[in-house]
Formats: C-alpha cells, structure tokens, sequence
C-alpha cells in the first residue's frame, strides 16, 4: 500500500526541518511526501529545497488558508492511504507509517487513527497533555469524540468518494470531515493504540481563546452541513473532554 504524508506550511521556517527529517526517517519504504505551501515570506521555502531530491512533490503558492493547501495535497497525492503532518508536527519514531499501514491491513479500515502527544514548542521532550482517543464506537460523535486529526489517516477513495476540505469553515473543516467520514458515511474505522504524533502547542484552533470559541461555534456549523443533528450536550462535552488530556500523562 503507497502512502502520500502531506505537509502544509506558511512561514514555517522555524519547526519544518523537523517535521520533513520525521518523513523522511520512516523506515517504510512506498512512501510519497508532498508539500504544500502557502507562498512563505521567510526561509521555509530554502530549508525546503535542501530536502529536495526526496520530496516528490513541492507546492508554493498563495492559498486560502489551511483547508484549502490541504486539499491542494490531496489532489496531488497518489497514494493508496493519506496522511495529513502539519509542520509544527513530528512522528514519534521512524515505525510510525509501518504500524499504520499494518493496522490497515489486518483491519481492513478504510480509516486508521491513534494517540497524540502535546509538547512544549521549544523542548519535544515536555509532554504538556496527551490525547488517548480510546477505540471508536458508533454513536461516540455524539458523546463529544472525535480522534485527533493528525493522527487520522484514511483511504484516498474515501476522499474521492465523500469529499474534501469544506472551505465555509475556518476552523473546524478537519472536525467536519472526520464527522461527514465516519459518523454520516461510517466508514471502517480501526484504532492504533499507541503515541504517533508529537504536535507543538499553539496550533490554529487552540492559539488563543477567541479562536477556540470561533472552533466550537463551527462544529455546529459542521453539523448543519451534513444534515445531522448533534445530542443536547454534544457541542459542549466536546471541549470539556479535553480536560482530561492533561491527567492523562
């Protein structure tokens, strides 16, 4: 099974490199990486180019906005699976796509998803909080859950099936895509269950405390868009499971 990791980026010169030698240290080998990105104005694009000759694909130019550079990857990828690593983000260790591949494989998924780790921007090694997703039950969109995007990789056909990136929504276009996926399509979704993403803090939805408000608001956006409609305590048990990512050391 070819697997395309799609990076997107916008002046990311300070966190890239890490996140390109995390791609390029996996020790699976049918593997394509794509990067896409939003006509940076610092170095990102230079610190890119060094990597070159083992990238198949490089992207640059202006875009509308993080959805849209996704969907740009997804359009360019050739893989069997797709995988989304932003550039504040890293693979733990260079077995992470063989063991998602492998979980394919032995689920017959058309969607695999795992745990993630927050640490401090400037020390990886600083677990700030972790997020345990825990096994998908149906229904569990309902309850507040959803597995954390970085981690989820899935099928190509699912995106050729079902639909990419929603541009209406700023924020919350990866919570929505999950929900259109699994909960209104159900897609097969299988669970790996261990650590495979290290994510800075400080990402787009969690930046400050407006743009987390502004997040929430469009989940219900999102789903409106698929003709669902959430439980009375969905929207807010969503949030507050968070809380627990910061016990779960």
């Amino acid at each position: 099974m070819k697997v395309s990791v799609i990076t997107i980026c916008f002046n990311s010169a300070e966190t890239i490199e890490d996140t390109i030698k995390s791609v390029l240290s996996q020790n699976y080998r049918d593997l394509e990486y794509i990067i896409v990105d939003g006509a940076s104005r610092d170095s990102t694009i230079e610190i890119v180019s060094n990597y070159a000759e083992r990238i198949h694909h490089i992207l640059s130019e202006p875009d509308k906005g993080i959805y849209d550079a996704m969907n740009k990857g997804v359009a360019l990828a050739s893989g069997d699976i797709i995988g989304i690593l932003n550039s504040d983000d890293v693979y733990v260790d260079n077995q992470v796509i063989s063991d998602v591949v492998q979980r394919f494989k032995e689920s017959g998924a058309d969607g695999v998803y795992a745990d993630l780790e927050y640490v401090d921007r400037n020390d990886l090694s600083r677990v700030i909080r972790r997020w345990k997703a825990g096994p998908y039950l149906p229904g569990h969109f309902l309850k507040g859950w959803m597995p954390p995007h970085p981690t989820f990789f899935v099928k190509k056909e699912c995106y050729t099936t079902y639909g990419q990136y929603n541009l209406q929504l700023r924020s919350a276009a990866d919570y929505e895509l999950m929900l259109r996926f699994i909960h209104r399509y159900r897609i097969k979704l299988s669970y790996l269950p261990r650590v495979i993403i290290k994510m800075r803090v400080g990402g787009q939805s969690n930046v400050s405390l407006r743009n987390r408000v502004n997040a929430n608001l469009e989940d219900r956006q999102a789903w409106e868009i698929n003709g669902l409609r959430p439980g009375w305590l969905t929207l807010l048990r969503k949030p507050l499971s968070k809380l627990s990512q910061y016990w779960k050391r």
